[in-house]
């Protein structure tokens, strides 16, 4: 059985003019916008043409720390947004702590009410590096995730991405019901341990700068970012009940961290690693394509890296994982994300440009 034709990627010019673009998604509101966080703290609005509405969606400068791998780091629209109005940011704050705040939209469709803000979760940031950022909302289980990074400096001093006492380095898992802070979920895999933070999902990460889910089946992909030599990938099947220790840092990729051996029991390892080698330095995970324009892009996860500007597709074939590279632009890739209709776009964090990704 041979295996599907790999996509003759390309990266087409789809709109300009932002600054420091970390983010795009779209609110599932049949509207066909994009929106777009420009990092210091400004949500922007690209319409169904490629226009960049001249005033933000948000704007949260005055409340937000920037930049570095600070910032206003994730937007995540609810499946309830067009009924209900209500989104969800994630963002560093003046006084270095992480907050994880609710807004709703004005009467405006393309303006936010700022004064609607209300923080639901708030915690600290030991160091300026490491934030993690991502939000997604779970298609299977309409719950909200979050990707915490281990808190910063280097090699994890602290060891907060193994502690179950911190929800540093940490995939956490929330109900967010209209109106209330947030609920655990009542299967959340540490909901019993006193010793534990309930709100834990999966542990064991360095940086999750990006995760996603397969909307056709809720498989979730995590992009670690590494420390010196090895980024990864990492994959949780939709039937997972989570709990899983991702590694880090025992681990760096499939190598012990800091030691020639260490103790692998009860861990969970990469889907695919790679090395800094090829000007490679933080990998940006991407999303599965599951759009209508291209056949030959179906069902690849694509993913790319920051700093050489290379994408490669990842799939599985017959029960074993394989990734091609498919594109290298001088292009510094900070994100992918998806429209409504699934096509799959990048953002280009030195100059500002957002491409669609075809073949």
């Amino acid at each position: 059985m041979t295996s599907p034709n790999w996509p003759q990627l390309r990266a087409d010019f789809f709109a300009g003019g932002l600054v420091r673009p970390v983010v795009l998604t779209h609110a599932g509101d049949d509207s066909g916008r994009l929106f777009v966080i420009e990092q210091e703290g400004r949500i922007r609005i690209i319409d169904r043409n490629g226009n960049l509405l001249p005033e933000p969606f948000l704007d949260l400068t005055d409340r937000v720390s920037c930049c570095g791998e600070r910032g206003l780091l994730s937007v995540a629209f609810p499946p309830t947004y067009a009924r209900f109005g209500e989104f969800f940011v994630n963002y560093t704050t003046l006084d270095r702590k992480t907050h994880i705040a609710r807004f709703r939209v004005s009467d405006d469709p393309n303006r936010a009410d700022r004064s609607s803000e209300q923080v639901i979760l708030a915690f600290d940031q030991p160091f300026a590096n490491h934030n993690g950022g991502q939000m997604a909302f779970g298609p299977n289980d309409g719950y909200l995730y979050i990707g915490t990074g281990d808190g910063g400096s280097g090699g994890d001093p602290d060891n907060h991405s193994q502690r179950l006492n911190t929800l540093l380095g940490k995939i956490l898992r929330i109900d967010v019901q209209v109106g209330a802070t947030y609920t655990i979920p009542r299967d959340n895999p540490f909901v019993n341990n006193p010793d534990a933070r309930p709100e834990i999902w999966a542990l064991g990460l360095r940086n999750p700068w990006r995760f996603s889910f397969d909307p056709a089946n809720g498989n979730l992909f995590i992009a670690d970012v590494g420390q010196d030599m090895y980024e990864e990938i990492n994959f949780q099947a939709s039937a997972s009940r989570g709990g899983e220790n991702y590694g880090w840092k025992i681990m760096e990729g499939n190598e012990c961290f800091g030691t020639r051996t260490c103790d692998r029991t009860g861990l969970t390892m990469p889907i695919i690693t790679y090395d800094h080698s090829d000007d490679d330095c933080s990998v940006t995970g991407g999303y599965v394509y599951r759009g209508t324009a291209s056949q030959d892009m179906q069902g690849i996860y694509f993913y790319g890296d920051f700093c050489s500007g290379r994408i490669w597709g990842l799939r599985s074939t017959q029960g074993q994982w394989e990734t091609r590279m498919l594109l290298r632009e001088p292009i510094t890739i900070s994100s992918f994300g998806t429209d409504q209709a699934g096509n799959l776009y990048i953002a280009s964090y030195n100059d500002g440009t957002i491409y669609r990704l075809t073949d």
